[in-house]
């Protein structure tokens, strides 16, 4: 594999409707794509950072200078034999997780295509056909349209509900929940909006039989959720906090969650994904795909992702049209009446590119060698 050059796109697209957590609400979302060319052939990658550094450090303009100033150039430089040669080759960066796993996640996609490959059978995927959904909704402006939104998901077979939480919005919404759905699978992600000192008020979380409470600590914070899981019946999930197969061996041995969410993003592309996949299964710590509002490409890598064999929980991956008027992608991702995604055959993340739609998007555009 030569990779020729590395395009950047930076695309802009209007949600279909806002997403509110406790950093904020998001109506439309600016992404970093990344096409890696060799020989005519094209790997496709997504960041997946916000619009804001509020999620992490990170952000649509922090990538776009890390892609084009650093991380780019030091792959065209070296030369990937592979696309496991790629993490590697980047590492000298500090941070910057997304960026360089948008990087890394666009030449597994084109070294897969140049084998010929689905890319879920060239990251070591395929223990299932379809992969279990379920959908995460966000903090709405009324109980009744949180129902509402509940059951019109629940209607179009997904598995699993996730709700964001925040003080104020927690327990007395979770037990309405509780009493319309009673038998749903339900969860509740705080995304780090509580300290150690909510703890007897999280505790009150038990009454609800939830799958887990995701991330309810400090986003770089594993001893407090240690602290909290001992006094929880609960699950503690952790995300934000496990950045590397390091993050994830240290929660495990100091009892800090019972499962594990996986961000391609978050942890740097699939190498490291892997890595924390493979401690987690160890353990005996379930894990499950966590999504970042993504376009299809960013859809269809999570999708790739969730084949391994440890992703036994449903994840975020949804139906694009949950999300997008139009996507990037065609055929669009969609989901069964059995709320699952069937994974595709076809050579890389298995999905086309929609080359019209998405020079409609793009704002800015610059090739990189």
């Amino acid at each position: 594999m030569k990779i020729d050059r590395i395009v950047l796109r930076q695309i802009r697209m209007p949600l279909v409707h806002f997403f509110e957590t406790s950093f904020g609400r998001t109506t439309e979302r600016d992404i970093v794509l990344v096409e890696a060319v060799s020989d005519g052939v094209s790997g496709w990658g997504e960041v997946t950072a916000g619009e804001g550094p509020f999620y992490n450090e990170e952000w649509t303009g922090s990538a776009w200078l890390i892609l084009r100033d650093y991380a780019a150039p030091r792959v065209l430089e070296k030369q990937p034999q592979s696309a496991n040669d790629v993490a590697p080759l980047t590492e000298h960066i500090r941070g910057h997780r997304m960026a360089r796993g948008g990087l890394e996640a666009a030449i597994w996609d084109l070294d897969a295509r140049l084998h010929g490959k689905p890319l879920w059978q060239h990251i070591g995927g395929g223990a299932r056909r379809e992969i279990p959904c379920g959908v995460s909704i966000g903090i709405q402006e009324s109980v009744p349209k949180l129902l509402e939104k509940i059951e019109i998901e629940l209607a179009a077979g997904y598995q699993r509900i996730k709700m964001k939480i925040k003080p104020g919005w927690d327990v007395d919404v979770i037990r309405q929940v509780r009493e319309r759905f009673p038998s749903i699978k339900l969860m509740a992600d705080a995304n780090s909006a509580y300290t150690l000192r909510d703890a007897d008020h999280l505790k009150r979380l038990d009454d609800f039989y939830l799958m887990m409470i995701e991330q309810p600590l400090a986003h770089d914070d594993i001893i407090d959720h240690a602290e909290l899981q001992r006094r929880l019946q609960t699950p503690i999930c952790l995300d934000e906090c496990i950045r590397s197969a390091h993050h994830a061996e240290q929660a495990i041995r100091l009892r800090a969650c019972g499962i594990i969410n996986i961000k391609l993003g978050r942890v740097g592309g699939f190498c490291e994904a892997k890595r924390v996949h493979d401690r987690a299964q160890a353990a005996g710590i379930p894990v499950w795909c966590g999504g970042m509002l993504e376009a299809g490409i960013g859809r269809a890598h999570n999708i790739a992702l969730s084949t391994l064999p440890n992703f036994t929980l449903p994840g975020d991956v949804s139906a694009s049209q949950r999300y997008w008027k139009r996507d990037i992608t065609c055929p669009v991702v969609e989901t069964t009446p059995r709320g699952t995604i069937e994974i595709r055959d076809e050579p890389g993340f298995g999905y086309a590119i929609d080359h019209d739609f998405l020079r409609e998007v793009t704002v800015r555009q610059e090739p990189v060698g």
